[in-house]
């Protein structure tokens, strides 16, 4: 069910955690039936905290509630926050519990780094933000920079079609047993708007490349602009020359990128491509307010990309996420008008002579960046694609 366009759908944008976790906590106090629940960070601070207690008295009052997290991501949440879930039952999963920081095999890479949320088969949510407090942040600065998006409609089907095949293939994988199909809940094709959308989740079966395909189309066949806000961004040959490709046939291709240090060796490579992208009239701007952490993208005004997933090798090649990609004027237009307040009030925009004559020594830092990354990359498997 995954890629299929789906009309009727009613999609609201919600910005950082200020907008979402209240939308999701209203969700939850509000289930009669079920509740999924997927996430890469589970934490253990206020935030986390207040969707722990909901999940546990959505269960208490006999909704059926079942959370996912990444056994990586979630580590700490194993110990500090589970046992008590599972105590008052929720059903809990741990997706590979075995992950390792500094394994370069290819399995122990690979990660559920989807943020996905359904109830009683009416209500869906989207988007790149953990549950995690977005003021948790290294030095107490600003909150995290990221969104989500509330789905009502057709489209919830396939959220939910989404989590349960997952959960059904962790269950098997761990030897556990399957929940009876009638337990459930059946979700309504309803409309409920008029915004058309698809979701699109990568996965290392059926849809590997189904992601960067919706951008790589996109970028294709984009005829105006292209504003593309990411975390982590260290795209593959294909998609660095699709981005050349649409600036040389006068696209105003912009990128609003992470402009703090988060993960070192990510944030050094992405600044080797610079002077390659600046030299063919891409325009940077870095983020320097608090933490970017958005995985957002419009197009031409009315093509917009709402998820999980970012542009680097880690979750185009590996990782389990998911996007949302929207086909409405107001909705890309509401996401745009957002990116431009924040690169007009909280940016920085890197000018194509400074990277030119760059100190030789930061030169070398980024260059050694990348090659580290290639090399883990090449370990895995996936050096040819990058």
């Amino acid at each position: 069910m995954s890629n299929r366009v789906r009309a009727g759908n009613k999609v609201s944008l919600l910005q950082s955690g200020t907008e979402y976790f209240p939308a999701l906590l209203e969700a939850i106090d509000a289930a009669h039936t079920e509740v999924l629940l997927e996430t890469y960070i589970f934490a253990h601070d206020a935030t986390a905290d207040r969707i722990a207690t909901a999940l546990r008295n959505a269960a208490m009052r006999g909704v059926t509630v079942r959370l996912m997290v990444d056994g990586f991501g979630g580590r700490g949440f194993v110990h500090d926050t589970m046992p008590d879930l599972a105590a008052d039952g929720v059903e809990v999963l741990i997706f590979r519990r075995e992950a390792s920081l500094f394994s370069t095999r290819r399995q122990r890479l690979r990660r559920l780094h989807r943020k996905l949320a359904c109830v009683d088969g009416q209500l869906a949510f989207v988007g790149g933000i953990n549950i995690i407090d977005d003021l948790d942040t290294p030095g107490h600065i600003p909150p995290r920079f990221d969104y989500a998006v509330r789905i009502e409609g057709p489209l919830v089907a396939d959220v939910q079609y989404a989590m349960i095949q997952l959960w059904r293939r962790i269950c098997w994988a761990n030897f556990r047993r399957h929940p009876p199909m009638q337990h459930w809940v059946r979700p309504s094709f309803r409309p409920k708007g008029s915004v058309v959308a698809s979701l699109l989740i990568r996965d290392n079966l059926r849809y590997r490349a189904t992601i960067e395909n919706a951008y790589l189309d996109m970028l294709a066949t984009a005829s105006d602009e292209i504003l593309i806000a990411n975390a982590y961004f260290l795209p593959g040959r294909r998609f660095r020359h699709a981005l050349i490709s649409a600036a040389k046939r006068g696209v105003r291709v912009t990128l609003l990128l992470q402009g703090r240090v988060e993960y070192w060796l990510l944030h050094h490579a992405t600044r080797a491509l610079y002077p390659y992208l600046l030299s063919n009239k891409i325009r940077i701007f870095e983020y320097k307010h608090g933490f970017l952490h958005a995985k957002v993208a419009i197009a031409d005004g009315w093509w917009a990309t709402v998820g999980s997933s970012n542009i680097d090798p880690f979750s185009l090649l590996l990782a389990r996420e998911a996007n949302i990609v929207i086909h409405d004027s107001q909705f890309a237009q509401q996401l745009g008008a957002s990116l431009n307040r924040a690169i007009q009030n909280n940016t920085i925009e890197l000018q194509e002579q400074d990277w030119q004559h760059q100190p030789l020594l930061r030169r070398l830092l980024s260059w050694f960046a990348l090659g580290a990354v290639r090399l883990m990359l090449g370990l895995a498997g996936f050096r040819r694609l990058h």
